[in-house]
């Protein structure tokens, strides 16, 4: 079994339309590896040049955000869903 992976749509171009991706992982930043593996520049969408999650891409893991867990470090376990969710700004 394997991790589900929910892709926004702003970057549906990179995985050729597909909104759900499965993958295997053991945590979050192996996930971004095989993400970008799969789906060249995936990853420089996600992280910045020191290796952190980018500021305006939030990640989720079973509904939790992983800033709040380990991070990039957080395990991950077969049939996991993860969430990616850009940011959203702007408003009046």
């Amino acid at each position: 079994m394997s991790i589900l992976v929910r892709i926004p749509t702003p970057l549906r171009r990179m995985t050729n339309g597909e909104a759900k991706v499965e993958l295997e992982s053991s945590n979050v930043a192996e996930l971004v590896e095989k993400l970008d593996s799969s789906f060249p520049g995936f990853k420089d969408r996600l992280v910045d040049e020191n290796g952190d999650l980018r500021y305006f891409v939030n990640i989720y893991l079973n509904g939790e955000d992983v800033r709040f867990l380990q991070g990039l470090e957080t395990t991950t376990n077969s049939g996991d869903e993860v969430s990616i969710v850009p940011a959203v700004a702007g408003g009046r």
